[in-house]
């Protein structure tokens, strides 16, 4: 089930708006292993789970699905903290969110979300 940003935890309502602004509708959610397989297949054609989705809806709009069992998988190859992971999932969705491929631009302004939330 999808949280609005007023049930999330703070420092994702406090990223969120710094990275997409505060009239942004986003919408977030913790989803099983299988959930994003099934998602991912789905979307991206890869039939396997990931650590995070997100999906634009509009221009103002989006959605954004993270997997706490492998976040946790991941973490450990990043040598971070779980809870340091999954803030470092929600910015990358975030970006992503914002309107970043993957490329130097986008990496930049994840690293100036990361140091400002110190993740």
């Amino acid at each position: 089930m999808a949280q609005t940003i007023a049930k999330m935890p703070e420092k994702f309502k406090k990223i969120k708006k710094m990275a997409l602004g505060k009239d942004y509708a986003l919408s977030f959610s913790f989803a099983t292993s299988a959930r994003m397989r099934k998602l991912n297949l789905i979307y991206r054609n890869i039939n396997k789970p990931t650590d995070i989705l997100s999906f634009p809806l509009s221009e103002n709009e989006g959605e954004i699905y993270i997997s706490r069992v492998e976040a946790r998988k991941e973490a450990k190859k990043f040598d971070r903290s779980f809870e340091n992971f999954l803030d470092f999932l929600f910015i990358h969705g975030c970006v992503h969110l914002a309107g970043y491929d993957h490329s130097k631009k986008m990496e930049r302004e994840e690293i100036l979300l990361r140091n400002r939330f110190r993740v």
